[in-house]
């Protein structure tokens, strides 16, 4: 498939529309040319465990792997990071959540969270299966608010992790600043989700040891603000008079 020559500077929900998946997989390629080589055989290997893991997943319109694909390329090319184990997290921050027998495979014993980080960190390194498991949600009490719980579990884990604040902000914004990309009932259950997070994320690039740039961290707020209006204008309108 041939793209445009400048692929490299296009939004990435204009690459998914257009270009689809084989455009943000070539974006990918594009963004690790400059790292050594060793590190683009980490990522790669990364990419076909994330590839391979959710081949049967969708989100309402797409491939799930196109969701991975932006949250890597977006802390590349946006956030400016260049920590290997960072990255490959971000590609892998759903693996555990969504398909920890697979990952782990035939030996999960009693608790397949706990054997699909330690297949993580045998195959990427300890660090990595940490930032994934501050990014992994928790079995939720069912009687509790499912949400309230999502947020609990944000906040808490962060707090601890600052490099997974920075993954977690990057899927934030390709699901909260990306709201208006998808369709149907998700729409207005994404924005009752998400938005009251927008405080807890800003507080949490605000602060000191989240290692990213002061311009960085400028152009994350402004994504939140941008989200905040968003939700704003999903769940705030009045009702149609019919």
């Amino acid at each position: 498939m041939d793209f445009p020559p400048y692929l490299g500077t296009m939004p990435m929900h204009a690459i998914t529309e257009i270009h689809g998946e084989p455009g943000l997989l070539e974006r990918f390629r594009l963004e690790i040319q400059s790292f050594d080589e060793a590190a683009r055989e980490r990522l790669s290997a990364a990419l076909d465990l994330a590839a391979d893991l959710h081949r049967d997943d969708r989100r309402v319109r797409e491939p799930y792997l196109n969701h991975l694909l932006r949250v890597s390329i977006r802390m590349m090319h946006h956030y400016r990071v260049r920590d290997v184990d960072v990255i490959v997290a971000g590609l892998l921050h759903d693996a555990v959540e969504d398909h920890p027998v697979e990952l782990a495979g035939a030996d999960t014993g009693d608790d397949p969270t706990e054997a699909a980080l330690a297949t993580l960190a045998a195959r990427f390194g300890p660090r990595v299966a940490r930032l994934v498991a501050a990014v992994t949600n928790p079995r939720y009490d069912p009687t509790r608010d499912r949400n309230e719980q999502y947020r609990e579990h944000v906040a808490a884990s962060l707090d601890r992790e600052p490099w997974a604040r920075v993954i977690k902000v990057s899927d934030f914004t390709d699901n909260g600043v990306g709201v208006i990309h998808t369709v149907g009932p998700k729409v207005e259950s994404s924005a009752r989700k998400y938005r009251p997070l927008v405080p807890v994320y800003r507080e949490l690039v605000n602060r000191p040891d989240t290692p990213l740039s002061a311009p960085v961290k400028r152009h994350i707020l402004a994504q939140l603000d941008l989200a905040e209006e968003r939700f704003s204008a999903i769940l705030d309108q009045p009702a149609h008079r019919h």
